[in-house]
């Protein structure tokens, strides 16, 4: 199986690159394994952003979260990235999650839409 797309949405891809040095070599390592369909070493699942959302967990130079979801055949699509520095993850965070993953689900809608009228 050949790897998936890896798609930034928002300012994700600039976000992983204010994590300090480790934890940016550890979410590109973890990002890797989704691409070839297999789990991270550390996740959950977040269905409170979205059906098939997961959560990369780094605890590497504090804690660091990534958003994703890879249960479309297309892409990885990586939804959000931050530090965490509560023990909760806050609504704010988890309310990017949810507008991202909404764009995407719009996105995907509109696409289908324009492949079926050709």
């Amino acid at each position: 199986m050949p790897d998936k797309a890896l798609v930034w949405l928002g300012s994700t891809r600039a976000d992983i690159g204010r994590f300090p040095a480790a934890a940016r070599r550890v979410a590109g390592f973890q990002l890797r394994r989704v691409q070839k369909g297999l789990d991270p070493n550390d996740w959950k699942p977040l269905s409170s952003v979205g059906a098939g959302v997961r959560e990369i967990r780094l605890h590497i130079e504090g804690e660091h979260r990534v958003f994703y979801v890879a249960t479309f055949a297309e892409a990885v699509y990586v939804l959000h990235a931050f530090e965490k520095k509560t023990q909760k993850t806050t609504a704010r965070d988890l309310q990017i999650g949810r507008e991202r993953f909404g764009a995407l689900a719009a996105m995907r809608r509109k696409n289908d839409g324009s492949k079926k009228r050709r």
